[in-house]
């Protein structure tokens, strides 16, 4: 799903908001989130899940094509952790059903 079908799906799902409020709403807690993470602190969303940062420490890796060694520079990647319902949903989701059905 894109940003702009989720905010179409919101918008349909609530009629008494207009599209430009639903993507501001939108934007808001999506910029919400970043802000939060760059400033490296966690945000958890209830039944959904976590979202945090990772510290990778600087290594010493490989250029494929020449197998030369490079110096890789630490970084701060985002990191995703999904909550027990998400879990839940996803493993109960159609994929699993569709595959329930194929196997019997």
């Amino acid at each position: 799903m894109t940003r702009s079908e989720l905010m179409a799906q919101l918008a349909a799902a609530n009629p008494h908001l207009r599209l430009p409020d639903v993507e501001l709403i939108v934007t808001t807690v999506f910029d919400g989130i970043a802000n939060a993470l760059a400033e490296g602190r966690r945000v958890e969303l209830r039944g959904f899940g976590a979202f945090s940062v990772k510290r990778r420490d600087p290594r010493t890796g490989r250029n494929p094509r020449t197998g030369q060694s490079v110096q890789v520079t630490g970084k701060v990647v985002p990191h995703f952790k999904p909550g027990k319902e998400l879990r839940e949903r996803v493993n109960g989701g159609p994929l699993q059903a569709e595959a329930a059905i194929k196997a019997a």
